[in-house]
């Protein structure tokens, strides 16, 4: 599975592949314990035999999933990196592994193809291992039995992961299609994580209804496993939902829309000047402007609503202002994603920011507006 999450994981550096770090993450090392205790019995029914070897068998057959899971984040990020994309990090992880990248695809085009080789990379491998299984190892002995088990796992691994429902990558390709016939990737993620969603339902109720269905009980460790998988699932649906209808906001993003008209006055003007100016423009945000015209302080609403109007003539308008830290500036012309990416910049000198407009200040930006306005 893939996703665009730029910040880079904790563990273990394995090696760089396409300029990217391969990292094993500290839950592998829990996955891979309990995968080695659940796989054991099976192993030992098929062997016959007790003692340390079952487990290292499934210890093998552990590593063996998890190379062929690598092979599946590998495919993925060789193929971005080609179409222009950037892979950030190959990560595996507790529930198998994931691949980062620095942005998000450019093109429908780009994001189906790289969706797309991982789960052919598991198919590829599952025939490989059908065909030495057959054809290259004598039958009957342990090591055709964990070839065939390596095939059965990699054609799970490829089908499962084509369904069409984020998080999945057959979720990226429904994303990818309903983006390129709507022109609107927003919608496409929408789409496929509310599929992912109906994915995730569905997973646990084959579980458990299709044993009752049978006159049998579930057993306890599919119902476990089923409701984690499911758990799984629906955290990366509802993630993408989520994802996708704040991605529509951010593309609305205008300085009308998050922004609250402002006059400016000089740092000598009384408090009386700029309560009349501002009542001219019909607006109650005041910026004050340093002697080279540079946004130095807004005025406290607050603080200048509770000084009473025979004093406000002889109050400075700096008395009741609050300073504006350089570089709480933004270009107030910008839009959408830019407009974001400015304002994240210049908020972390302060919680209100200053928007220009050719040199001339016309707005003010608080963070909490901000905020409100993604959330909806």
């Amino acid at each position: 599975m893939s996703s665009p999450r730029p910040p880079r994981p904790s563990g273990w550096v394995l090696g760089h592949v396409a300029g990217a770090p391969v990292v094993l993450a500290p839950s592998w090392l829990l996955a891979a314990v309990v995968l080695t205790l659940v796989f054991a019995p099976s192993v030992q029914t098929w062997t016959g035999g007790g003692g340390a070897l079952p487990y290292v068998v499934a210890l093998v057959f552990v590593v063996l999933l998890f190379a062929s899971v690598l092979v599946h984040e590998l495919a993925h990020g060789l193929v971005a990196k080609a179409r222009g994309q950037q892979p950030h990090a190959f990560v595996l992880t507790l529930w198998g592994g994931h691949t980062t990248f620095g942005g998000a695809a450019a093109t429908p085009g780009t994001s189906a193809l790289v969706a797309v080789v991982g789960p052919v990379a598991n198919l590829v491998l599952a025939g490989g291992f059908m065909l030495v299984a057959d054809h290259a190892v004598p039958d009957g002995t342990l090591l055709q039995t964990v070839l065939w088990a390596g095939a059965v796992a990699n054609g799970f691994v490829g089908l499962f992961n084509l369904v069409p429902g984020l998080p999945l990558d057959g979720g990226r390709i429904l994303e990818a299609a309903v983006w390129a016939a709507t022109r609107d990737r927003h919608r496409g993620s929408v789409v496929a994580g509310w599929t992912g969603r109906v994915v995730a339902v569905g997973v646990v109720l084959v579980v458990l209804v299709r044993p009752w269905l049978a006159g049998v009980t579930p057993d306890l460790v599919s119902v476990a496993w089923a409701a984690l998988i499911g758990a799984f699932l629906w955290s990366g649906a509802s993630a993408a939902v989520r994802a996708g209808r704040t991605g529509r906001v951010v593309d609305s993003l205008t300085l009308q829309s998050i922004g609250r008209p402002a006059v400016v006055v000089g740092a000598q003007a009384s408090l009386a000047q700029a309560r009349e100016t501002a009542a001219a423009a019909h607006t109650a945000d005041v910026v004050v402007l340093a002697p080279d015209g540079r946004p130095a302080a807004y005025v406290d609403t607050e603080a200048a609503a509770r000084v009473p109007a025979d004093l406000a003539g002889t109050t400075t308008v700096l008395a009741v202002s609050t300073p504006l830290p350089v570089g709480a500036v933004v270009d107030g012309s910008l839009t959408g994603d830019a407009l974001l990416r400015a304002l994240s910049a210049a908020s972390a000198h302060g919680p209100v920011v200053a928007a220009v407009v050719d040199g001339r200040v016309v707005a003010l930006v608080r963070t909490r507006d901000v905020v409100a306005a993604l959330r909806g």
